[in-house]
């Protein structure tokens, strides 16, 4: 085996193994996640799933005997990168997943519809696993996938540089997004002009939204991420003045504060 190559065979032994290591997952997880949006699991889950995973396979891989996972090992100790990802699947959901080399390894494939097997296998270049580029993109696939709708976050301005939406799920609850690294990175990467987009071009949140943030907030008087007050925009380009966009104590600082909130509010 080089270059990353898996024949068919090869693949089949590596799925029957990582879908036992899913199994364990489960066990692990589902006590703690019985439900997503009122759907029971594993929908939903596929960060936690990948996460658990991807723990458990730091566990295994390197005493293992079983035959799919040795081969995992194998392009490991060849200099392979085992590593964790996150994107838009065929243009129509969000998917945590891992990549091997050019590997697709999603073993979260059955978090969209239970009916499918756990674990997928594919070649990167025809997974359709892309990177999400901008927050317009983001709020397309967001919309559809988690059933929100979406707002400019007006609600923590110093914060909305970095995450500049509010998504308000069917059932009212509300949170700001989006809050992962790759998200982030769009906002910062683009030197917040890709966050301006969608503080200029979308409404704010609805009053009711927006006076419960109010009492949420108000408890957070010593944070100036949550209470100081302001246009969203002008913080985007105070920020870049200022070089937060390059400054990782500044991003950790913004992170720090929305780990402070509620999941949703």
């Amino acid at each position: 085996m080089s270059n990353n190559e898996l024949t068919q065979e090869q693949l089949n032994l590596l799925c029957q193994d990582l879908a036992q290591v899913r199994l364990i997952a489960d066990l692990n997880l589902a006590p703690l996640f019985p439900f997503f949006a009122e759907k029971a699991y594993p929908t939903g889950r596929c960060r936690e799933i990948r996460d658990e995973v991807f723990r458990l396979l730091q566990q295994e891989i390197f005493t293992t005997t079983k035959p799919g996972l040795s081969l995992l090992r194998e392009h490991i100790n060849q200099g392979v990168d085992l590593k964790k990802a996150w994107g838009l699947l065929r243009d129509e959901y969000f998917q945590n997943a891992l990549i091997l080399g050019k590997w697709y390894i999603d073993v979260a494939n059955d978090t969209v519809n239970p009916s499918k097997p756990r674990v997928e296998i594919l070649p990167l270049a025809s997974a359709q696993f892309t990177a999400i580029k901008s927050f317009t993109q983001f709020a397309k696939i967001a919309r559809s996938y988690w059933q929100v709708e979406l707002y400019r976050n007006t609600v923590c301005p110093a914060l909305a540089p970095y995450m500049p939406l509010i998504c308000v799920g069917k059932n009212g609850a509300s949170w700001l997004a989006a809050a992962n690294d790759d998200m982030l990175n769009v906002a910062i990467n683009s030197r917040f002009e890709e966050s301006k987009v969608p503080l200029i071009e979308m409404p704010n949140p609805p009053a009711h939204i927006a006076k419960r943030w109010q009492q949420v907030l108000s408890v957070h008087s010593s944070n100036p991420f949550l209470v100081n007050q302001g246009d969203p925009v002008e913080y985007c380009e105070k920020y870049v003045n200022n070089g937060h966009h390059t400054d990782v104590a500044k991003r950790d600082a913004a992170v720090i504060a929305y780990s402070a909130l509620p999941k949703t509010v």
